[in-house]
């Protein structure tokens, strides 16, 4: 994987265009904008923005300035939405005018990210992507469809077997299982677990994705704050980033169709598994372009976030062994725990699981994932509360800020499943998880039920603790996706019958074969 290019460092000749382009730039607005900290003369309030943590820093806003606030960068608009009744008045109530995107020059139009739901301009582009996921994931009668929880039972229970036999390769493990997971649903293919062999193709995925978090890093390249620049000749001083721009673009081109050959091929042999690809290639009113960015939006945008949840509550067990155990119980007590009679739980057990329906709620609002969203851009000029929004503003909704809100949950820095019990009425995180408008994650359902079911077989079967260096703190990285800090832990079968029951069940489940070596033989573009 590519660490932070060089090509982020500016030589000067393009330091002293873009500060010829910042007085350009520059704008004044005669009505008042949303409250926030005054600023400097022509750069703004640059020198305000966080180095990390960037939700916890914003949310400061609401005892400063209110539940919305703004910010200038270079004469760009910034502006905060700090509590859910205005984030529902602006991105729900008015999402016609706040589903724009940002235009980032470099990851989007120069490398091609702009092709993909994350970041493409709200459209028909988008409209035709969003539809089209909806209609195949986005319900849950959708995700009931047999391959999809077949495929998410099947590769779970043998991520418990990997896990009982190779303890100490867990999180490993988890990315592998979810990845095998998405990769199957959204392209019928299944990923080798061969550790001394990685899957070339969720290498490929792992390598766009990596690339994909370098080139929306904040404040990273000149380009995205001046446009103008992209139509520097390479050999010009300080752009060099048009060449990691070209290997990027390439790495993004491969990961879309690559997997979009794979699908092709198995069709043409008439071996293709059931699949969001295959579907939709076989679909002859869906334009073929929309299924390949489809699909590959579905496997970029779902896994990364899964896994991130998936470790979240993995260290929510072990620092909260009470709640582990009341959440195993209650899988026994539906189970069954006696000798000769255990089982696994599957999907059609979720409706008596109150207790582990409330752990899977608590996991989603104790430390939200995305904490401050993916921006939106408004399309035109808007009034709020007696505060102009102008056109082209980037707007931020402090989803961490809603999930800490002491006005909807008690005690929210504490993990408390009990507040999503059926005789309570805290606020689903739902409502505010998974985004807001038309920007919201179509896949919510099936990404839900990922989690759900890897939290019902590994409690049923594993015990999780900490590790060697004591209890771990609960502290997460910074970053558009907010995955825990690594953390040590232990993890074992919670008694002989729930090992037995792994094996027995692991012996019956066939191995599917790798598609690995069919897909070396598709050409990259």
């Amino acid at each position: 994987m590519l660490d932070l290019p060089s090509s982020a460092v500016y030589g000067a000749p393009l330091l002293v265009l873009a500060c010829l382009i910042v007085i350009g730039q520059y704008r004044r607005y005669s009505h008042p904008l949303p409250p926030g900290p005054r600023g400097i003369p022509f750069i703004g309030n640059i020198l305000d923005l966080p180095k990390d943590y960037e939700w916890i820093h914003w949310a400061k806003h609401r005892g400063l300035y209110g539940p919305i606030s703004s910010v200038s960068i270079l004469g760009q608009p910034v502006i905060f939405l700090n509590s859910l009744d205005v984030c529902n008045d602006l991105l729900e109530k008015r999402s016609s005018i706040y589903s724009g995107r940002p235009v980032l020059p470099f990851a989007g139009e120069m490398i091609g990210w702009n092709r993909e739901m994350i970041l493409a301009p709200y459209g028909s582009r988008f409209r035709a992507l969003r539809k089209l996921v909806a209609r195949q994931i986005g319900s849950k009668a959708a995700i009931a469809a047999p391959f999809v929880r077949e495929t998410q039972e099947y590769e779970t229970r043998h991520f418990l077997a990997r896990v009982c036999a190779n303890p100490e390769d867990m999180f490993r493990d988890i990315r592998l299982m979810t990845a095998a997971i998405f990769m199957r649903i959204s392209h019928g293919y299944t990923v080798s677990k061969n550790s001394h062999r990685p899957d070339p193709l969720l290498a490929l995925l792992d390598t766009a994705a990596h690339e994909f978090y370098l080139a929306t890093l904040p404040g990273t390249w000149t380009v995205d704050a001046f446009p103008i620049l992209r139509h520097l000749p390479a050999w010009f001083p300080g752009a060099s980033f048009k060449q990691t721009a070209a290997c990027f673009r390439r790495t993004v081109l491969a990961s879309a169709q690559k997997p979009i050959e794979f699908v092709k091929e198995e069709l043409r042999e008439k071996r293709a598994l059931p699949s969001f690809a295959s579907a939709g290639l076989e679909d002859p009113q869906v334009d073929e372009d929309v299924v390949v960015y489809a699909a590959a939006s579905l496997f970029g945008g779902g896994t990364d976030t899964v896994v991130a949840t998936q470790m979240t509550f993995v260290l929510a067990m072990i620092l909260y062994p009470d709640v582990q155990k009341r959440a195993q119980a209650e899988l026994d007590a539906v189970l069954g725990n006696e000798e000769g009679t255990r089982r696994l739980p599957t999907f059609k057990d979720r409706e008596s699981l109150l207790y582990l329906e409330a752990v899977y709620k608590e996991v989603l609002r104790w430390h939200v994932i995305g904490p401050m969203g993916i921006p939106h851009t408004s399309t035109e000029d808007d009034w709020y509360n007696g505060y102009f929004i102008p056109k082209g503003s980037l707007v931020f909704s402090n989803i961490w800020a809603i999930s800490q809100d002491t006005a909807y949950y008690k005690d929210p820095t504490s993990f408390n499943p009990d507040r999503f019990m059926p005789d309570t009425s805290a606020l689903d995180p739902h409502v505010f998880a998974f985004g807001f408008g038309r920007r919201k994650c179509p896949g919510v359902d099936m990404a839900g039920a990922n989690l759900f079911i890897f939290m019902a077989l590994t409690l049923s079967v594993l015990e999780f603790g900490p590790g060697d260096g004591g209890m771990p703190e609960a502290e997460f990285v910074s970053g558009t996706v907010s995955h825990p800090k690594p953390f040590a832990y232990s993890v074992r079968p919670r008694s002989k019958e729930a090992l037995s029951t792994v094996k027995a069940v692991h012996a019956e489940l066939p191995l599917k074969e790798s598609d690995a070596d069919k897909v070396q033989s598709v050409s990259t573009p």
